[in-house]
């Protein structure tokens, strides 16, 4: 997905977005919360590193558990609920 979301990119010049960063609610809130700034950051900087996008066409959020799309009791829902999303800016 990382490589796709690089390849519009690169194909599309003037398109900034946003990555944010969402965690399972295992932990507290605050580790959660930094997990998930920190997943942001890591796919920004893949795409800055790997990829060649400039990464002021980046920018990041973490937003923790706050926004689950799954169910955080099963191990589907969890590993579903760790994730990063790609937003148009």
């Amino acid at each position: 997905v990382i490589k796709e979301i690089a390849t519009v990119l690169s194909e599309n010049p003037t398109v900034n977005i946003k990555v944010i960063g969402h965690t399972s609610s295992d932990g507290n809130d605050a580790a959660n919360l930094e997990l998930s700034k920190q997943r942001a950051t890591a796919v920004k900087e893949m795409l800055a590193k790997e990829f060649n996008i400039s990464a002021e066409r980046i920018t990041t959020e973490g937003k923790g558990e706050t926004m689950p799309i799954a169910d955080n009791k099963t191990k589907e829902g969890i590993a579903m609920n760790r994730r990063v999303e790609f937003i148009k800016a």
